[in-house]
Parts: structure tokens; C-alpha cells; sequence
């Protein structure tokens, strides 16, 4: 047995499950399994009427799954697989693990399993399919998204493609003879001519901006066919994601040509979050007012920063569409992934040696408009796992990226981080002493400091506090010790819908006289204010975690790394945070945390992609179940 690490003595300590015994002690008290993973693993062995240590391990390591963002648990692989939850270092392979072929006969054996993908479920909570073992839930929802898309897919709407031609010709200039000759419109095509498409691509591709055109030539088709127009629905996973698209459509719908009346269609539609659009309940987290029973209105349906949308809520979007409904998801599929349990766009993007059949609703944008050449390089070397050419292009990164390979968290910050955080704090509280709330807006939006932890040496609060350290001493009459001061950035950490402003959001307090102040905010270019005293949830933003700043932009950023031990570090993350910069990049991290980064994608157990795509899936991280 592993006994509790000697740092953490306490046998009463919140991770250890009081009264646990055999394996599941053992691999609570090593960091495998936390007190709750325990707790309902015996409670479903006691439910069930079982009572063997190596099936509650089993149920219990399928319950610890989706906490980390799993779908499954694999019982050939996890014992290779598996980290603590601690940070002691542990050497798992000294743990009791049972062997796999008889682990997975004896999981077989077990009432609480249901076999296979055909077996019906009944009370049985769990689901064994070939070595995955999944939560019958879980099990349930990737299986009816596999199903949904492809029968999608394989069900392509009736279009006029005389009209798909003159609109994609006049739209995007492409040939007379109809093909395509920019990626751009084929990307639109493809979401006219198919009920389920996907459109991916990194930042600064213009997969927002096809939105629009895909809407406009979509209300083409139905005018051509003396049909209604189309009832659209602009969704994402966050409000702070939703009011991008919002914007980006209505600004795109400004420039394009079609006809006034379709013009103001396009800038009258207005975007919702995903659970707002399908009915969130207050009492439930899961459960939603449209469902298979009460469906949604919509004849298309597209969701942008599709990345961060978890198993559980496609499942629950595509269950709630009409049966002749149109999907388009959009995103970029090498970004940070949901926090809950699956990587449904990694996955339905799928391998890329997949049949051409295979991808044709499919389409991966290339051509990079937002950022520099250097940053543009280094992200497509992160993306591609290349360490080598990701160290190439730092140390050659010229005006456009800065490589620190000191600790910044104990050593002292260098120039290219302290000079760019006090310009963008002075211009900003300049702008906002002086009554110019788009000026500090702009100030506050020109660099911005990204971290990957909240806490510890590496974290946004200890260097929020130095960055306000370095204010106090450089910028006078700055009231730091005040709740609200003139000048202050602010961040919001729940949305607000009476306000309008999302999880996310940035604004500044500005002068607004003599004695007041109000917040002000940017929504879609435009300046909207508030008084502080409305604010519930604003904390300060000198600097910000990485996955708070996804889907943002910044002019400048500097992103610090953490060590190359930290279990957050992975290429996605490093990936999102380097492509937050549009002009300018700042990373500091040795040569050795770089690297790590690089070698460690998410690998999240999920069955999505092999239900998808099947045998060419198997070459990833889903690998075929009923291989031994």
C-alpha cells in the first residue's frame, strides 16, 4: 500500500475518504482517486450488491473520469495513463493495479456493467464497451451524438445551386464557373450545401466572419424557393464568446452585397449563449425547456467557439433540434477544450488522413489575416507538436516575439514585461482621469499580462499584486487601497444579463465629473456605462489567466509559463495563449518548460472520434476498443 504522503499527515485531511479500505483507500490515499470518486464508487457497490475491491476500483476511477475532462476510462491504459491528484510525487506503478485482462472479466461479471453498445442499460450505472468502461450517462450522450451526426451528414438539404453559385461569385469574387478559389468561400459552401458542417481553423482565419455570409446566402436559397426565411440562431458556449459573434455578423453584414432588406436581417440578429437558448433551468444543470419532446424553433442553428462546448451540452443541443434543423459548429480545434468531460470539436474534426468522403462537410481554414508572420509560425510549430521548430522560431522571432528564459517568478522581471504592463496602466489611467472612457478602453486592450495559474508564484494574484506594487511607485495620486478608483481595469466574473456584460468582459473606470465615476464597457464598438455600485462580480484585471483570455485579443501580451512540471501545461494551452497577441508576443519560460508544453496535448478518453471516423481514429488517443 501507499501510505499518505508524509506533508500531509492529517488523517482527517478534506482528499482522504474516511472508511475506505483495500484498493480504494490505496489509491485515494496515493492521489489517484479523490474522497468523492471513493464515496460514490461504494455507494454504488453497496446499491448494486457489490462488493469486489477491484470493480469499485474500476467504478470508481470511471466516476473520476469526466472530473478531469474524461469520457471513459480505458483499463488497459490507465494504469500508464493516470496522474495524482496531488502534488507529491507518487511512482503509480507501484500501485495494486489489478491485471488488465482479469480486471476487465471480472468488470464483465459485475451487475453494475452493462455490455457493450447494444446491451439495453436498465439500472446497471456503468458501461463497458471492449477495455473502456464509461458512466452510463456519458456512454449514452457520445453515442447519440455520433448517431445524430452522422445521420446529419448523411442527409444533404435541396438547394439551388445557380443561386449558391451567383451568391458565392458575388460575395467572395470567386470564378464564373462556380469553383471556388478562395478557402473562405468554400467554407460557405460547404455549410449551404450540407444539414451538419464544421468550420475550423485557428485565430485570425475569418471563421467568424463567414458567418454572416453563410446566413445571407442561405435566406438566398429560401427566397429563390418561395420559402419563408430561414429562422437563425447565433449561439456559443460563453455570453463573452456569444457577444463576439453578435458583433462580427453585424459588422460583416454592413459590407456585404446583398440587398437592404436582408442587410437589416443580418444586423438584427442577435446571439445567446447555449444553455439561454435552449431554456436553462435554475434547478437543474443538466436539463433543459426544449428537449426531444419540445424541440427547438430554428431552421439553423450555428455555434461559434465551438472548442469549449462539452459532450453533455452538444448532446443535449442536438437532441433539442428539429429533424430537418441545420448544424454549423465553428471553432478552433487546437484551443483549450471544455473544463467538463469530452473534446467534441477535436473529435468530430477527427484524424487528418481521413477519406475525402469522410470530411466533406468538413473544413479547415489556413490563411492567417489577424496576426504577424513570427507568431503566426510559432503557432502553427505549436499545433503541429514540433518542438524543434517551435525553439527555431523563438530564438528567431525578431520585432514580433521576446523569449524570456529566466524564472520570472522568482528572479526580477525583465524590461519587456514591466515597461508594457506600466504603459498600458499610465495610458489608461490617463485616458480615464481625463474623462475619454474609448481612449482607456483602447489603453486597457493594448497589452495584456496571461498567466496559467490563478494562484502561487506563476499566478494572475501574485502578479496582479506586483503590477500594482510597480503603479504605486511610478504613478502618482493612484488610490489603490479603494474599491473604485478612477483608472482602475476590471474584469467580469459572472455574467450579468441585466447588463449585458459576460464572464469576461473588460472595462475601466472612468472621471465622469468632479465626484463621479462610472465603469465603462466596450459592447460591439460602442461605449456603454455604468455605476460601479451596479457591478456584482468585477475583480481586478493587470493580469489574467490564460483561459479567461480565450476568444480575446490583444495587441501585446506577455505570457508566463509555469514550471514544466505543472499539470496545466499543455500544448493547448500554450497554443491559446500565444495566439491571444496580435502584434507582439512576450513568453517567458525556459527552454524546458517550452518543450514540455509542446510534448504534452490534452489527451482526453473519449469514443467520440472512433464512432465517427473509426479504424482512422485509432492512430490518436481513441484508440479501438476492442483491440486487446
Amino acid at each position: 500500500m501507499v501510505s499518505v504522503p508524509a506533508s500531509d499527515p492529517d488523517p482527517l485531511a478534506p482528499r482522504l475518504a474516511r472508511h475506505a479500505s483495500g484498493l480504494l483507500r490505496e489509491f485515494n490515499q496515493a492521489g489517484v482517486l479523490a474522497a468523492a470518486d471513493v464515496h460514490v464508487a461504494r455507494r454504488l457497490g453497496a446499491l448494486g450488491g457489490e462488493d469486489d475491491e477491484a470493480v469499485l476500483l474500476a467504478a470508481a476511477l470511471a466516476v473520476r473520469g469526466p472530473r478531469l475532462g474524461h469520457v471513459h476510462v480505458d483499463l488497459t491504459r490507465i494504469r500508464d495513463t493516470a496522474a495524482v491528484d496531488g502534488e507529491e510525487p507518487v511512482d503509480l506503478g507501484e500501485l495494486s493495479w489489478p491485471a488488465a485482462q482479469d480486471w476487465i472479466a471480472r468488470v464483465s461479471a459485475s451487475p453494475l456493467v452493462a455490455i457493450g453498445d447494444e446491451a439495453p442499460g436498465g439500472a446497471r450505472p456503468l458501461r463497458l464497451v471492449g477495455t473502456w468502461l464509461y458512466l452510463d450517462r456519458y456512454w449514452a450522450e457520445e453515442v447519440q451524438v455520433a448517431r445524430s451526426l452522422r445521420a446529419m451528414a448523411d442527409r444533404r438539404p435541396d438547394i439551388r445551386p445557380d443561386v449558391l453559385r451567383e451568391g458565392l461569385e458575388r460575395l467572395f469574387g470567386t470564378a464564373a464557373d462556380g469553383a471556388e478559389i478562395d478557402q473562405a468561400a468554400t467554407a460557405t459552401a460547404t455549410a449551404v450545401r450540407h444539414r451538419f458542417a464544421v468550420i475550423a481553423g485557428g485565430p485570425g482565419t475569418g471563421k467568424t466572419t463567414i458567418v454572416a455570409r453563410i446566413v445571407a446566402l442561405l435566406c438566398e436559397q429560401a427566397a429563390a424557393g418561395h420559402g419563408r426565411r430561414p429562422l437563425i440562431a447565433l449561439a456559443a458556449p460563453t455570453g463573452k464568446a456569444a457577444a463576439r459573434l453578435q458583433e462580427a455578423v453585424h459588422a460583416e453584414a454592413a459590407g456585404l452585397d446583398v440587398d437592404q432588406e436582408l442587410r437589416s436581417h443580418l444586423r438584427a440578429l442577435q446571439a445567446s449563449t447555449i444553455h439561454r437558448l435552449l431554456g436553462w433551468r435554475p434547478q437543474s444543470n443538466s436539463r433543459f425547456r426544449h428537449d426531444r419532446d419540445q424541440r427547438l424553433p430554428h431552421d439553423v442553428v450555428i455555434v461559434d467557439e465551438s472548442s469549449m462546448v462539452s459532450l453533455s451540452l452538444i448532446a443535449r443541443l442536438i437532441e433539442a433540434l428539429r429533424a430537418d434543423a441545420r448544424l454549423v459548429l465553428v471553432g478552433d480545434p487546437g484551443q483549450l477544450a471544455s473544463i467538463e468531460a469530452g473534446a467534441v470539436l477535436g473529435d468530430i474534426v477527427g484524424p487528418p488522413d481521413r477519406s475525402a468522403d469522410d470530411s466533406a462537410s468538413i473544413v479547415v481554414l489556413r490563411r492567417v489575416h489577424r496576426f504577424g508572420g513570427a507568431i503566426a509560425r510559432l503557432a502553427d510549430a505549436i499545433h503541429s507538436g514540433d518542438g524543434d521548430a517551435v525553439m527555431a522560431v523563438l530564438r528567431g522571432g525578431g520585432e514580433e516575439i521576446t523569449w524570456i528564459e529566466t524564472d520570472l517568478a522568482h528572479d526580477e522581471p525583465p524590461a519587456d514585461v514591466r515597461e508594457p504592463a506600466l504603459a498600458a496602466a499610465r495610458a489608461t489611467l490617463e485616458a480615464a482621469r481625463a474623462g475619454h472612457p474609448r481612449e482607456a478602453l483602447d489603453a486597457l486592450a493594448s497589452f495584456r499580462l496571461l498567466c496559467a495559474h490563478r494562484r502561487g508564484p506563476y499566478g494572475v494574484s501574485t502578479w496582479t499584486a506586483r503590477i500594482e506594487s510597480w503603479l504605486a511607485g511610478e504613478l502618482e495620486g493612484l488610490a489603490l487601497d479603494e474599491r473604485w478608483y478612477v483608472g482602475r481595469p476590471l474584469l467580469v466574473t459572472e455574467n450579468d444579463y441585466e447588463l449585458r456584460l459576460n464572464n469576461g468582459d473588460t472595462g475601466v473606470v472612468i472621471r465622469a465629473g468632479d465626484d463621479r465615476m462610472l465603469a465603462a464597457f466596450d459592447r460591439g464598438g460602442e461605449t456603454v456605462q455604468y455605476s460601479p455600485s451596479r457591478l456584482s462580480a468585477v475583480d481586478t484585471v493587470y493580469a489574467m489567466t490564460i483561459h479567461k483570455s480565450q476568444g480575446s485579443q490583444f495587441d501585446a501580451a506577455a505570457v508566463l509559463l509555469p514550471e514544466a512540471g505543472s499539470r496545466i501545461l499543455t500544448r493547448e494551452l500554450l497554443y491559446t495563449a500565444v495566439t491571444r497577441a496580435r502584434r507582439r508576443l512576450v513568453l517567458a519560460g525556459d527552454e524546458q518548460t517550452v518543450r514540455a508544453a509542446v510534448a504534452r496535448p490534452v489527451a482526453r478518453a473519449s469514443g467520440l472520434g472512433w464512432r465517427l471516423w473509426g479504424e482512422a481514429a485509432a492512430a490518436g488517443a481513441a484508440q479501438d476498443p476492442r483491440s486487446p
